[in-house]
């Protein structure tokens, strides 16, 4: 574990202790294989289920809606591809032996139609469940989420009310998410509940770097249990080209990238001070910055795409510890690449998980440590 994240690993510890013992085992066993075992991995560590393209905001920072946004340029057809629940059932099946820590994602999670009743089955199998949501549909489905057992619900907010609004692109949607986090919080103490856990996701922008702190009362106002300010994704269309010769060997894409190619238009020295002002109160809640930079970091991460910051290990073990499902079936070592390890359709996952293609994957990546996109991904520095 990179020493950066030490911190944001106890603040995990304190709140879910059994969890973090968990991860940590399980990590450390992925390390393991990583080194020794040629490609080939231990059950993996999380599964992230990728429901839906489906989204029914814009946010401008976003690679799949946003301004450059891949996903809009999809066919009809494939932004509407669903994996029916019983295909999503009979994966739960297949890994609830090995009990891997289950994200849902998208597009928005919650415009997947049986999304509560795949949250209750994920629960039923004793897995921790994990939902990675806009929140503007909360208001409708606060309650089934609580009674459900949904263990964290992660909701990105951009700033106070105008901002956010601004940002996401659809006015008022800031109170329609904050009053669906308060009606968390009452059905959860009226049940008497401690879960889910509230976690506030802020993706730092040029529209908001100078305004962090609006989200501060924010996190206060609706009882979160963290808040997590995100350096911002994005890259050049160097990587993007360097990046051509290992699609080529892998027969794959990663087009996907596209969508964050821009400039940050962040001066990182405002960024820092803000940085520093805001880590150095006791907010009553945790509060982290991710990556954990430097000030020379920070600076470098936002002025030079090709960067690899220091304090953090320069290679990726991702794929040893993270499976992508898509709605199309695919398990994929990587959100934004096209690469297959097999399809959930048609074989059972842990058939998929260390066959020729997965293991053809994972001994490429180790040879080169890192490839030319992976500088800017958030799981570079997770792990």
């Amino acid at each position: 574990m990179p020493w950066r994240n030490l911190k944001r690993f106890f603040c995990k510890f304190f709140k879910q202790p059994l969890y973090a013992l968990d991860v940590l085992t399980k990590r450390a066993k992925a390390y393991l294989f990583y080194t020794f075992k040629n490609g080939r991995s231990s059950n993996p560590e999380a599964i992230t289920l990728f429901l839906t393209h489906c989204c029914n905001l814009q946010c401008k920072m976003c690679g799949q809606w946003g301004e450059g946004g891949v996903t809009k340029k999809m066919s009809a057809a494939s932004i509407g591809q669903l994996l029916p629940l019983d295909l999503l059932k009979q994966l739960i099946d297949d890994v609830a032996f090995f009990k891997p820590n289950i994200t849902l994602f998208g597009g928005e999670p919650l415009l997947y139609p049986e999304c509560i009743e795949l949250v209750r089955y994920i629960k039923a199998k004793n897995m921790h469940v994990l939902m990675i949501t806009n929140g503007s549909i909360l208001v409708k489905v606060a309650e089934q989420l609580i009674d459900a057992g949904l263990d964290e619900l992660n909701v990105s907010l951009d700033g106070a009310s105008k901002l956010h609004d601004q940002i996401r692109g659809m006015p008022g949607v800031f109170s329609i998410i904050t009053d669906g986090l308060k009606l968390v919080n009452k059905y959860k103490k009226e049940k008497g509940f401690k879960k889910p856990l509230i976690n506030l996701q802020c993706t730092i922008t040029k529209y908001n770097y100078e305004h962090l702190e609006q989200l501060l009362s924010v996190a206060k106002e609706v009882e979160a249990d963290s808040l997590t300010f995100h350096n911002l994704i994005f890259l050049d269309n160097n990587l993007i080209d360097k990046q051509k010769k290992y699609d080529e060997i892998l027969q794959c894409s990663s087009a996907d990238w596209k969508g964050f190619v821009f400039d940050p238009e962040i001066d990182p020295d405002k960024l820092f001070e803000k940085i520093k002002t805001i880590q150095s109160k006791n907010h009553g809640f945790s509060v982290d910055f991710y990556p954990n930079l430097s000030q020379q970091g920070l600076k470098e991460y936002y002025q030079n795409p090709s960067y690899l910051p220091q304090g953090y290990p320069r290679r990726c073990l991702s794929p040893w510890i993270v499976a992508y499902v898509f709605p199309d079936g695919e398990v994929r070592p990587c959100l934004n690449s096209s690469y297959s390890f097999g399809n959930i359709t048609n074989s059972k996952f842990r058939d998929v998980w260390n066959k020729d293609a997965a293991v053809k994957y994972r001994k490429m990546l180790k040879q080169n440590k890192i490839f030319s996109v992976c500088v800017r991904c958030t799981e570079l520095y997770r792990y």
